[in-house]
């Protein structure tokens, strides 16, 4: 029998996959558990259930001294110490598979808000109520999809997914990842393999899904948003450190790029006060997974990895 703290609140769907045997350990309806209420748990559990908005450093992991599990209610997990967790041996999971779809999907919402300049123009209609806004026939032009290049940085599902919809309306793809694809995979999925300069330099919109992690630490600079078209467009829906911010915001300021759809910041998730100023820059709270098919899928599958590690399986989403 064991013990499954779960650090935050979550919806009762999918807990029926553990068996009754097991103890379920949960925060009150309407909160998460409180750092020291982690803390003062963390003794008696075998399996901790941890959130992407919640820190698991090595200070909280090591008050677990039963811990055998860390199973991560997101496909990111760079909020948990993994180099200690692997150290204590402990395994941890995640849940890639529920969140490719409802990622993708508001990475195309946010590129066709900034391509289209949606939030600009509804912002224009609402400042004059009842009274028709006047539009010059060449007045804030947007950019157009079809035969444009995008480069996706980060060639995982989500980027994959992202390809396949923008290759519906009318895109060319590129990408760029650490291993190249075979090019029978290339040429199946319809993408051509660049650099990351020559990705950066070659693409109309640029939408960023690599994982967060020392190396990709700043990996959109000022160096390489200068290499950039000014017209282009950039998304990011993956981490926000993997940006420079204070580069991106001089970048969106002097003209250097046209525009960023953003669902990520640098610094926890707090955007800079100064992109709220700019007509060019669309944003939302880190809100990748936030609808209610997400939610459930990911609840499924984050306790169907507990479920199948409880029982001595081996098929879990393992990262650790």
């Amino acid at each position: 029998m064991a013990t499954i703290l779960v650090a935050f609140d979550t919806l009762d769907e999918g807990f029926e996959r553990i068996p009754s045997d097991h103890t379920l350990i949960r925060p009150p309806h309407g909160r998460d558990f409180t750092q020291e209420e982690l803390a003062a748990l963390l003794p008696e559990a075998d399996v901790l259930c941890s959130v992407f908005d919640i820190p698991v450093r090595a200070d909280l992991i090591a008050r677990g001294g039963k811990l055998r599990l860390i199973a991560n209610y997101a496909v990111g997990y760079n909020n948990i110490d993994i180099d200690y967790a692997r150290s204590r041996g402990i395994t941890v999971t995640n849940t890639p598979h529920s969140v490719i779809a409802p990622t993708a999907e508001l990475a195309m919402a946010l590129l066709l808000s900034c391509s289209r300049r949606i939030v600009e123009l509804d912002t224009m209609i609402r400042r004059s109520p009842g009274v028709k806004v006047a539009m010059g026939r060449t007045d804030r032009m947007g950019l157009p999809l079809a035969e444009k290049t995008l480069g996706i940085v980060g060639y995982g599902n989500i980027g994959e997914a992202v390809a396949m919809r923008c290759r519906a309306f009318g895109m060319k793809v590129i990408y760029y990842k650490r291993h190249r694809l075979s090019p029978q995979e290339e040429e199946a999925k319809g993408i051509t393999y660049a650099s990351l300069d020559e990705l950066l330099r070659a693409s109309d919109v640029v939408s960023l899904h690599t994982p967060y992690s020392p190396e990709t630490h700043h990996l959109i600079g000022e160096r390489e948003l200068a290499l950039m078209p000014a017209h282009a467009i950039l998304i990011n829906t993956a981490r926000g450190a993997v940006v420079d911010e204070e580069a991106l915001l001089r970048a969106l300021q002097q003209g250097s790029i046209t525009a960023a759809g953003l669902d990520v910041f640098e610094h926890n998730d707090c955007p800079l006060a100064e992109l709220s100023s700019l007509p060019n820059v669309v944003m939302t709270p880190h809100v990748g997974t936030q609808t209610e098919d997400a939610r459930l899928k990911m609840n499924h599958e984050m306790l169907e990895n507990v479920a199948r590690f409880l029982a001595g399986r081996t098929d879990i989403s393992r990262v650790v």
